[in-house]
Order: structure tokens, then C-alpha cells, then sequence
């Protein structure tokens, strides 16, 4: 369903691509004679002042891999637009989402064909912004914001070339964050499940509960702190990096050392099998088969449990991720957004409000097929979410989140794979006892620091 993703060092060698191909936007409202990106388009596109005209023409509507298990639901969606809009026709494609996905809509974007409407990540929406091929939708039309939770509408932000703020996205649909664990594991190592911990640190002091009572006969968690960086210094709100991304700055908060000294506290005592210090996978297999107490926060991994081991979701409890300093959760919402070089941009826009207003996304967010989460405060607010009768523990997965969402926002720091893996080896050699956290943290700074400033 979600895009391979691009990383931040990525995202910023295509801006320069784009940059190098023509970029920016110029022209005023109406008429022709404008440009968006170096395409020719209609001034109206760009520029200040609302975006006027009729919704009538054929626009071409582009998601990431939902085609095939959710066909009916935006054919739907599609067939209620044109009969409310008689002038207007909607065309859908949808890309399959490999890894080949950000060069092949760069490159409809410097073709100037990019699809009218059309579902992004963060990074690539961020490069697109930058190089002028996506229509202000704030400026465009000034109350496209009014559905949205507020918090998530404020983060959902962009930069332009000059360096300003725009709105070019409108968050879509998005997943959530919750504590999800083995009640029968932690109640044999003394862990209070009453309530949930309220900071990482917190929750590692439960991680070492587990391991001083399984003495290897269970685990806590797993112990790649890939699956951990940035997210737990997100949610510590240590910043990773600096205001304008250039620079590693998580060295200077000696939180930092803090957590690296835990993560090999806890390795060493066996809260972690040793054979996941490099492991790629995930905690979904070993949770399964009661092994590992903690599983995945990801609340669609309560429906795997579920339908793979029934008689661990028998026993698996939901609750609150801890929000530590930061106070809420953040998210990772994929973003619908309109091509300024849309030549039906009136339609393009109506059809994108329309997707994403309250109504469809209440409507799919209901769908059985789906574990996702809407973004706007009427569909949060939907009796689906806020009453849920069930005591089962995807109900309390899905009445967590919901709530969450009212507060979350959207910022999450963006590493680069090279980054983030220069940063994880350092973390690695700390938790082996190879280097002291306040080594391993200092060495992974100025690693990631050569790494970013090779990416310009």
C-alpha cells in the first residue's frame, strides 16, 4: 500500500536534478504564459490567488498499489465524483510502489506529465515542492485546510524554492503507534500491565524485568536498533539532525549516550536475542510463537497475531506507546497532491478534496481489508473509532490510535539509509562492548556528518 520510501540524501539529489532541469514557478492568475517546474501552464496554476474555473475535462488520478484490493472502493469514489461534477472524468492508474517508483515520477515531472492528481510520500512530495511541480493548495484554495486535525494539517508542510512554507500535500491516510505485548510473558516478570510506561527509558526498565526473569527462555524485544533510529529520539524529541537537515546534531544531547549506554545494558543482560543485533527482521515471527514479550507497534501487526497465532492473540495486550518528551505521537501519513502542470487543474483540485474530504475517508478507513487511519477530525470523531464495542485487542488498538491522531503530527525525521546505517554500526559496536556509548555516539556523529556532507 505505501511507496518504497526515498531517503533524505535521495530526495535532495533529485531536487538538484530537478533543478538543473528548470524549477520554480512564475506567472500570476489567469491566462496562459506561465511555467511550474519549466512546464508551460495556465497562470492560474501558480502564483497568488485562488484557483477559479469550471470542473469539467478528463484528469488522470494516480495511487500506490490499491488497485487490486481495493478496485470497487475508489471506482466507487470516482463514479460518485463524476455524478456530482457531469463535466468531469477521472482516470486511474495505479503504480505498483517498487523501488523504481521516485525515478519513474521524476521523471513524469520533468516531462511535464506528471498525473493530475496524485498519491506521494513525504521525500517525494518534499523534492517535487522544491522544484515547482505541485500546486499550492493552501493558496489555492484558502479553505482546504477546515477538515483536517489541525496538528496534522500544520506539519503536513513543505518548502519551496525560496525557501518558503506551502501546503502542497493533503494528508491522506495514515497508521499509528501502540505498545502491543505477551500479558502472560510480562506478568511472569513482574510487569505491571495496568499502565502503560510513560518514556523509553521507562520501557527499557520493563525490557529488563523481562530478561532478569526469562533468563533466556523468552525475550524482551529485538536487538537491531535499526528498527529504533530515529523513532525513539523522535519520541524522546532529541533532534537528530539540524534545522535545515545539513548537519548531525544528536551527540549534543546527552540523552543520547543515555539511551546507547541502555540499548547495551540490556543486550549484555539478555533482553534481546543475540542473534538479532544485525537481524533485518522484525519482532512478528519470534511474537508469534511466544517468544519475544513485545511486538510490533504498528497496530496492523495485532491483526497478523491474529490471523497467524490465535492463541498468542489470546493473550496480547494493548496500550499506549510511551510519548516521552515529545507528548504526542507523530506519523508518517501518505499525501494526495495536485500537478501544477495539470491542464484540468479546477477538476484536478475538486477530485483531490473530494478523495481525502471526511465522508470517504471515514468510508474506507471502516473497510474490513484495511488497517489504516483517516486525518480528518470528523472521521476521528466517527462513533467506528470513538465507541468501539469490543474489548478484543485490535478494538483498543483501533480506539488508541484514533485518539492519538487528534494530536499527532506529521514531522518525523527523515535519515538516509547511508546515514542511518553509519549511526546503527556505531550503536551496534557499543552494544558488544567493542566501544563505550559515549565513543560509539561521538564516532556515529562525525560519520553521519561525512555521509551528509557528501549529499550536499
Amino acid at each position: 500500500m505505501r511507496a518504497k520510501r526515498l531517503t533524505g540524501s535521495m530526495a535532495g539529489v533529485l531536487v538538484l536534478a530537478l533543478t538543473a532541469a528548470g524549477c520554480g514557478l512564475s506567472g500570476g492568475s489567469g491566462g496562459g504564459g506561465a511555467t511550474a517546474g519549466g512546464c508551460k501552464v495556465d497562470r492560474g496554476n501558480v502564483g497568488s490567488g485562488k484557483l477559479t474555473g469550471d470542473v469539467k475535462g478528463q484528469i488522470t488520478f494516480q495511487t500506490t498499489n490499491l488497485k487490486k484490493d481495493f478496485g470497487s472502493f475508489f471506482n466507487g469514489v470516482i463514479k460518485d465524483f463524476e455524478k456530482a461534477h457531469p463535466g468531469a472524468t477521472v482516470k486511474w492508474i495505479d503504480d505498483p510502489g517498487d523501488n523504481t517508483f521516485t525515478t519513474r515520477t521524476v521523471a513524469d515531472a520533468q516531462a511535464c506529465t506528471l498525473p493530475d492528481v496524485i498519491n506521494l510520500n513525504s521525500e517525494t512530495a518534499t523534492a517535487l515542492t522544491k522544484a515547482g511541480y505541485l500546486l499550492n493548495l493552501g493558496v489555492k484554495d484558502p479553505d482546504v485546510a477546515k477538515p483536517f486535525v489541525p496538528a496534522f494539517w500544520k506539519s503536513s508542510t513543505m518548502t519551496d524554492a525560496s525557501g518558503a512554507t506551502v501546503h502542497t500535500v493533503l494528508p491522506w491516510y495514515t497508521g499509528g503507534i501502540v505498545l502491543t505485548y505477551n500479558t502472560d510473558l510480562l506478568k511472569k516478570a513482574g510487569v505491571d500491565t495496568s499502565k502503560s510506561p510513560s518514556s523509553v527509558f521507562g520501557l527499557f526498565a520493563d525490557y529488563e524485568k523481562v530478561a532478569k526473569a526469562a533468563k533466556g527462555a523468552y525475550y524482551a524485544t529485538m536487538a537491531n536498533p535499526v528498527w529504533r533510529i530515529p523513532a525513539d529520539w523522535d519520541q524522546m524529541n532529541i533532534k537528530a539532525l539540524s534545522a535545515d537537515g545539513r548537519s548531525a546534531v544528536f551527540a549534543n544531547d546527552p540523552r543520547t549516550v543515555q539511551w546507547v549506554a541502555w540499548m547495551a545494558k540490556l543486550y549484555k543482560e539478555g533482553a534481546m536475542p543475540k542473534d538479532s543485533l544485525s537481524s533485518s527482521n522484525d519482532p512478528s515471527t519470534l511474537y508469534s510463537q511466544g517468544k519475544v514479550a513485545y511486538g510490533s507497534t504498528n497496530p496492523s501487526f495485532v491483526r497478523f497475531v491474529k490471523q497467524n497465532s490465535p492463541s498468542v492473540y489470546a493473550k496480547t495486550g494493548v496500550g499506549q506507546q510511551p510519548f516521552d518528551a515529545l507528548g504526542h505521537t507523530t506519523g508518517a501519513p501518505q499525501y494526495i497532491s495536485v500537478a501544477a502542470t495539470s491542464d484540468h487543474a479546477p477538476v484536478a483540485l475538486a477530485f483531490a478534496e473530494f478523495l481525502t474530504d471526511a465522508e470517504n475517508q471515514t468510508a474506507w478507513c471502516k473497510d474490513p481489508n484495511v488497517v489504516v487511519f483517516p486525518t480528518t477530525t470528523a472521521s476521528l470523531d466517527d462513533p467506528f473509532f470513538q465507541k468501539v464495542s469490543g474489548d478484543d485487542p485490535f478494538s483498543e488498538a483501533r480506539r488508541l490510535v484514533a485518539e492519538q491522531l487528534k494530536t499527532a503530527t506529521a514531522y518525523q525525521t527523515n535519515l538516509s539509509p547511508a546515514v542511518q546505517n553509519a549511526i546503527v554500526a556505531q550503536v551496534q559496536l557499543a552494544m558488544q562492548g567493542k566501544k563505550s556509548p559515549v565513543q560509539a555516539v561521538k564516532d556515529a556523529q562525525a560519520k553521519a556528518n561525512e555521509l551528509l556532507k557528501q549529499a550536499g
